[in-house]
């Protein structure tokens, strides 16, 4: 399957999940604004665990995922956020998203079985304008 068919950015989800990426969304816009673009995006995802306790959002941080193929375990990768057990978030601080940032959501959400993901990339001037939504 190619991946133009798991990127849909006018999807619409249930409400639940809406209103869920949309204070997603919100977190992110506030660490932007206080923090603008520039920086490592370790010190992105602190800011924005940070903003996700400030706001009540619950999350899991660096969360390990097993990896298998053909029914063998090859290995482990971590997800940035898997908020409310939902939504995935991969942050990025980047000049531009590639088609590998995408990929690798994509593969994320496919191993994991979830429907949504946000890949977020803070080094824009305009945050709205580095946020992908991504569904499985």
């Amino acid at each position: 399957m190619s991946e133009e068919n798991y990127v849909d950015e006018d999807m619409e989800p249930n409400p639940e999940l809406n209103a869920l990426t949309n204070a997603i969304i919100g977190a992110a816009i506030e660490v932007h604004r206080g923090l603008g673009a520039g920086l490592l995006e370790m010190l992105y995802e602190n800011a924005l665990a940070h903003e996700f306790n400030l706001r009540n959002i619950p999350f899991v941080r660096q969360l390990p995922v097993t990896v298998t193929y053909k029914q063998q375990v090859i290995g482990e990768t971590r997800l940035d956020f898997l908020v409310a057990g939902k939504v995935i978030v991969e942050i990025k601080a980047v000049e531009a998203l590639g088609k590998v940032h995408s990929s690798q959501l994509i593969c994320y959400l496919k191993i994991t079985r979830h429907k949504l993901g946000l890949l977020i990339n803070f080094n824009v001037p305009v945050l709205k304008d580095g946020i992908k939504r991504i569904a499985n």
